[in-house]
């Protein structure tokens, strides 16, 4: 699965992560728009002015600071997210999963029986057309289940370097 730019990027968790692909979507030229909070109604109000997004990558992971200077509770980005995807469904724009930051985001300060790394993870990437994940966040093979059990193509690449040949793998201009 391909998508294709424009492209609206955001996270479901409001970590770093999606600062990290903004910058290789930028050395690569590709057409493409980061908002933090993005929502369903971002994605109309582009489709009403003629300038409609062809493809949506969500990054996933949860940071508490983010979640907190967003104003916002992991069950609000939760409910962003599920209503992002069912708009992106409805327009039929090409849904990327993105999880970027290794394990250590998804191990990162969390408190006991803290899982809204996981949570993030749950509500993104069964309902993405494509998974984009670095290798390391993938060591307890959850991605690649993941892609196995819903049929979920998986792209994973090593090192952060890499990133944007794996961006060229899931985009085309």
């Amino acid at each position: 699965m391909t998508g294709e730019t424009p492209v609206l990027l955001t996270s479901c968790g409001q970590s770093p992560g999606p600062t990290f692909v903004k910058l290789f979507l930028g050395r690569l030229g590709l057409d493409h728009e980061m908002k933090e909070t993005a929502t369903a109604q971002d994605l109309v109000d582009a489709q009403s002015a003629g300038t409609p997004f062809h493809s949506l990558i969500i990054v996933t992971g949860a940071s508490l600071k983010g979640m907190g200077a967003a104003g916002v509770s992991i069950r609000e980005e939760l409910n962003r997210t599920e209503d992002l995807i069912a708009e992106a469904r409805r327009q039929g724009i090409t849904i990327i999963g993105a999880h970027v930051e290794g394990m250590d985001r998804r191990a990162q300060g969390a408190a006991p029986g803290d899982n809204s790394d996981e949570q993030s993870i749950d509500a993104v990437m069964p309902n993405s057309d494509v998974m984009l994940v670095r290798l390391d966040g993938n060591e307890d093979r959850r991605f690649t289940i993941l892609s196995d059990t819903e049929g979920v193509p998986l792209v994973l690449f090593e090192k952060n370097m890499e990133m944007g040949d794996a961006l060229e793998k899931v985009l085309k201009n």
